[in-house]
């Protein structure tokens, strides 16, 4: 028996599909959490679609990562009440507690470091989320706190 990736599955679902490329590939990050080159070529293959078109599209758009990120992805709200609220200061702190740049994870790949737009929490500003978490009104005193809880999260699974 053939074993038929992932990916190449995903191809197939989408491929009669008119401009569902991004569609795939938001399916397959979603399950693995990235997409790596075999997947890029799978999707190529499976949807008759350059393999240059789909790393056009995969480093286009800032959403697709391609390496696996941590286990937990902290993602910093960059919208304007955060903005307004304080959030550089706590992105600057997350950077400094964890070594890494915006989207890059650490090198035990237990956090990825990423900000995004607005989350929808502005009543909460500045707010970060951890693997869908919320955390609303974070100082950067809270950051250790946070990072803290998560390594505990890890330890005990």
């Amino acid at each position: 028996m053939v074993d038929v990736s992932q990916a190449a599955q995903t191809a197939n679902k989408w491929r009669k599909k008119r401009g569902s490329l991004i569609m795939a590939l938001h399916e397959i990050q979603g399950v693995k959490g990235y997409i790596d080159w075999q997947d890029a070529v799978d999707v190529a293959l499976g949807m008759n679609i350059p393999l240059a078109r789909i790393y056009e599209v995969l480093t286009f758009y800032n959403f697709f990562k391609l390496e696996a990120p941590g286990k937990a992805v902290i993602s910093v709200c960059t919208g304007t009440a955060c903005y307004l609220k304080g959030n550089d200061k706590v992105l600057e702190r997350f950077k400094q507690e964890l070594g890494v740049e915006e989207g890059e994870s650490t090198p035990d790949k237990l956090f990825h470091l990423q900000s995004v737009r607005c989350v929808g929490c502005c009543g909460l500003a500045p707010v970060c989320v951890v693997n869908g978490k919320t955390y609303g009104r974070v100082t950067p005193d809270d950051v250790p706190v946070i990072l803290d809880e998560w390594r505990k999260t890890f330890e005990e699974n």
